[in-house]
């Protein structure tokens, strides 16, 4: 999995979605209007990002939010911080 995850972080589009969503949550929507490309290209790296459990998903209402899932960093964090010693 830990290698899903670093694929997921390699790609420049998906790691904006991650910074857009380190300050609030937002909709597929939202997202998307913040990138040029098509909402099917958004759609395909948001369902990367919740594969790798680097975003988690709610519906509310007809709209589904997408919120940063902050475990995986600190076990990616965790991981790395072995490298140190």
């Amino acid at each position: 999995m830990l290698g899903d995850t670093f694929k997921a972080l390699s790609d420049k589009t998906r790691r904006e979605i991650l910074l857009m969503l380190k300050d609030s949550d937002m909709s597929a929507g939202e997202i998307a209007e913040g990138f040029s490309t098509t909402h099917a290209t958004i759609s395909h790296h948001l369902k990367m990002l919740k594969d790798t459990g680097l975003v988690s998903v709610e519906r509310q209402g007809q709209s589904i939010i997408y919120s940063l899932n902050t475990t995986v960093f600190q076990d990616l964090l965790a991981w790395l911080v072995n490298f140190k010693e």
